[in-house]
């Protein structure tokens, strides 16, 4: 019998490619992860449509292409220490760890917490996770050589900035409410006799993302 979901997965891998996605181990790893898993009932019929859909609690699961594109972005090395900030459906934490990566992963919605937590563990997704306030980090398992966050927020989080290691990456989109540039931003070793981290930035425009709420993000009233 033929397996359609994987036929459509094969399908996504294909258009990631010709948009721009040229990391094979990103590729590989979205065609395995069964992104139906992440989805809820009604929509799993667009699972592999290149589109954000609606999760509960009025948050998404972003879309294919950016996932792949932030995934692409961070540079994952096997055996990162890698922060997840916003679970959401578990799907991105679930990639994450087919790169080889340790995920530590925070999301602030009990509901979503509980099921993608759920999620992960049946399929074998091994994620350590916390429902908390993703702004403020995870400081017991700092620093961290990844950092992701995927809820836009108006400024880069300090705990977050305070918690990536020497030469990490973190990607997180930031601006206003309705749109954001995505920001990698990489941490240069400090120079000799010099205590002041130093960070380059680059930014990458046109992204929408709910927004991150919390003590360093937007507040529930915004």
């Amino acid at each position: 019998m033929i397996d359609m979901n994987m036929l459509r997965r094969k399908e996504l891998v294909e258009k990631l490619y010709k948009e721009g996605i040229k990391n094979f181990e990103v590729l590989k790893a979205i065609g395995k992860v069964k992104r139906e898993l992440f989805v809820k009932e009604e929509f799993k019929k667009y699972a592999y449509d290149d589109i954000a859909l609606p999760l509960n609690s009025n948050q998404t699961i972003s879309q294919p292409y950016t996932v792949a594109f932030m995934t692409e972005l961070l540079d994952i090395q096997k055996e990162n220490k890698v922060l997840e900030v916003g679970t959401g459906s578990g799907y991105q934490a679930a990639l994450l760890t087919l790169l080889g990566a340790e995920i530590y992963s925070i999301e602030r919605i009990k509901e979503l917490y509980d099921n993608a937590k759920r999620v992960l563990m049946e399929n074998g997704y091994n994620v350590k996770m916390k429902n908390d306030d993703g702004t403020k980090g995870w400081a017991e398992y700092a620093p961290f050589d990844r950092i992701i966050v995927t809820a836009g927020s108006p400024r880069i989080p300090k705990q977050l900035l305070l918690q990536l290691s020497d030469e990490g990456k973190m990607v997180i989109p930031v601006g206003g409410e309705f749109s954001q540039e995505m920001i990698l931003v990489k941490k240069d070793m400090p120079e000799s006799g010099d205590d002041v981290p130093k960070f380059k930035i680059k930014r990458y425009k046109d992204f929408k993302f709910v927004p991150l709420i919390g003590e360093e993000g937007w507040s529930i009233q915004d």
